[in-house]
């Protein structure tokens, strides 16, 4: 058969590889440019400097007042199964703005390589570049309007992992630079694993899903230990760095999300709030459930009543 038409892997929704390395990704490659956002008054521009690559994000107003109190600090990382997605993506652009304006804070989403071209860790190394630009105020929207006493590491999915994974990078001595304090960690239907099933996962989750899951992650991270690698399963029994790595998360609270119908990654949330809480960790967890939604639904139902509900949520969070 033609190695270019042979499936090697098939990791839908989001792609498939072929024998003969071609990937193709499913979907729209949409993407919009950064600017003025007619709906929230929200500017944005692209940068990149160095490894850095994100859309910064100014909340409506906020350049035209270089004397108003300085902002808040939202580092977003995308979600996508670390092999799509971008913050050019309408729906990630459009969820930015809205928080951005809503929270009057300022953005900074994450540009970051993508798997398999670019298989892990390239994403996590490419997400702490960026952390450690905003953390050096290398920007004059920064250096004018940021306070990086409160920054918030935040994302959905593959990126509430991501933004997990930078927390705990930020925990180690003189990661960031001093008076940078990582003040919140927003984990939005996060994606973590493990090779035990952990609530409802046992009977919900046969065992061909559960290769397929571990088939997935080494996908995108080739060499692997697999699903009880600390980067997937931050609580694995046998690792005990890793746990008391997570214990040391320098933020002061942790807000976890859940969705109701979210059949792969709803019980692994809700374990690792139970975990986080458990761990040790000296700050605030708290767990917030959507109802009778799905996975990472609000991208793409930003204005319904259940995408408001958890921006409302995420606000109130920020500025706790």
């Amino acid at each position: 058969m033609d190695p270019d038409s042979e499936i090697s892997f098939d990791f839908s929704p989001f792609l498939c590889q072929y024998k003969s390395g071609r990937v193709v990704r499913h979907g729209s490659n949409a993407t919009v440019p950064a600017g003025t956002d007619p709906l929230t008054g929200v500017v944005s521009k692209d940068i990149h400097v160095g490894a850095a690559r994100a859309r910064v994000y100014l909340p409506p107003g906020t350049a035209e007042s270089p004397a108003k109190a300085k902002l808040p600090v939202i580092i977003y990382f995308h979600g996508g199964g670390f092999v799509v997605g971008s913050p050019a993506d309408p729906s990630e652009h459009a969820y930015l703005n809205d928080l951005a304006a809503r929270a009057g804070a300022i953005g900074v989403s994450v540009y970051y390589r993508l798997a398999p071209e670019h298989p892990l860790p390239a994403a996590y190394e490419d997400c702490w570049a960026a952390v450690r630009w905003a953390a050096t105020r290398a920007d004059p929207w920064l250096l004018d309007h940021a306070d990086l006493s409160r920054v918030f590491l935040a994302g959905c999915s593959a990126g509430a992992n991501l933004a997990h994974n930078m927390a705990v990078r930020a925990s180690a001595a003189s990661a960031l630079p001093d008076g940078v304090t990582v003040r919140g960690l927003l984990a939005v239907h996060p994606y973590f694993n493990g090779t035990e099933a952990v609530g409802a996962e046992a009977a919900s989750l046969g065992p061909e899903v559960r290769e397929h899951m571990d088939r997935a992650w080494r996908f995108v991270c080739p060499g692997s230990v697999g699903l009880d690698d600390p980067l997937v399963n931050p609580f694995a029994d046998d690792d005990d760095d890793a746990r008391a790595a997570v214990a040391r998360i320098p933020c002061e609270r942790v807000l976890v999300c859940a969705a109701e119908h979210d059949s792969r990654l709803k019980e692994r949330a809700l374990w690792y709030y139970r975990e986080l809480k458990a761990s040790g960790y000296a700050g605030e967890v708290d767990l917030f459930e959507s109802k009778g939604v799905g996975h990472a639904f609000h991208l793409g139902k930003l204005h319904s009543e259940e995408g408001v509900e958890l921006q409302q949520r995420t606000v109130a969070f920020i500025r706790k």
